[in-house]
């Protein structure tokens, strides 16, 4: 797994502000060792890819019993979670390759590395009113950056590969999918007499949605063997012929999520006791559905804000600071 190499608590930091030493990072399997080795002047934007998609993650997650929990100093930062091909593995392993994807593109843009920066291969002829211009983001750089390193783990010719190796391609085929025009206005006061634009990947807040509904509506699979010359070879099919038969944009995975209600070791549940709930929401969000039905506390607590706010010219904004008092409600 991707996260398993580059995900430790401390591993962000250290890839992006020292020398790297390929051998010291764990987990690495051999082909990612080499990897590491030959492009070493990518690899903090690898990292920082890996940390971009965790926190994505969690940002997806906050109001789900599975809140995209990680464990500090563990070197598989989920727990057992993960372990499984459910759909939380699926969303996980699409969101950290398109979180590689995309800071190893941005990082090119912004001249951080010697071999790699602007795509200079420009998707037709420039339109009415504007030409090519600035830097646009090289993002099949990108994914192959994400596709040779995340995938080298994925060569076993068993069902779980070949579900990581799908999900992979999705999280980094939503970057390619939604690459778009950013234009900038030239002219006196802003007239646009000239008008330059260049390609650009949308914000990853904007893929972390895309995929989340991915989640939501992914495909479940069923695990079928097949004898080949190398061997016997596990691949995947769809459950239900009756539905649309997932395409390369879709999230798969073949097993039962747990409920995620009680701490469990085994299956790296933490439960949802103590976890904030929406009182009014009748969403997952909610107390009923997120406590699952072992009701919820309240209490309240006071908070000092900004408030009263006066506008004076020129130019500053003065406050008064007030204390107001919320409920907030935690699972039982």
């Amino acid at each position: 797994l991707l996260l398993g190499s580059l995900a430790l608590g401390q591993q962000y930091s250290s890839l992006g502000s020292q020398p790297i030493l390929c051998g010291s990072i764990p987990g690495l399997v051999p082909k990612q060792l080499r990897f590491c080795r030959n492009y070493i002047e990518i690899m903090p934007s690898v990292a920082e890819g890996v940390k971009l998609g965790i926190q994505e993650c969690q940002h997806q997650f906050r109001g789900r019993r599975w809140n995209c929990t990680t464990i500090k100093d563990n070197l598989a930062i989920f727990g057992p979670v993960l372990d499984k091909a459910t759909r939380e593995s699926a969303f996980v392993h699409a969101i950290a390759s398109a979180g590689v994807a995309f800071a190893v593109t941005r990082s090119c843009a912004e001249g951080t590395s010697t071999m790699c920066g602007c795509d200079s291969h420009h998707k037709g002829p420039p339109g009415e009113g504007w030409k090519w211009g600035g830097c646009s983001e090289d993002a099949e750089f990108g994914v192959l950056v994400s596709r040779e390193f995340a995938d080298a783990r994925e060569n076993r010719p068993d069902a779980r590969s070949a579900m990581n190796r799908h999900n992979n391609e999705a999280g980094r085929t939503t970057i390619l999918d939604h690459m778009h025009l950013r234009c900038k206005c030239h002219g006196l006061s802003g007239s646009c007499e000239v008008k330059t634009c260049w390609w650009a990947q949308p914000d990853f807040r904007m893929l972390g949605d895309y995929l989340k509904d991915k989640y939501d509506s992914a495909s479940e699979m069923v695990v079928e063997k097949h004898r080949e010359s190398r061997g016997w070879v596990e691949t995947l099919r769809a459950r239900y012929a009756f539905f649309k038969h997932p395409t390369e944009r879709d999230l798969v995975y073949y097993e039962g999520s747990p409920n995620f209600c009680e701490p469990n070791p085994e299956t790296g549940s933490f439960g949802t006791r103590d976890r904030a709930c929406n009182v009014s929401s009748h969403g997952i969000e909610g107390c009923d559905l997120l406590c699952c039905g072992r009701g919820h506390n309240t209490r309240t607590e006071k908070r000092k804000e900004k408030c009263h706010c006066i506008f004076h010219w020129c130019c500053y904004v003065s406050c008064q600071e007030c204390v107001r008092v919320y409920d907030v409600h935690t699972c039982k």
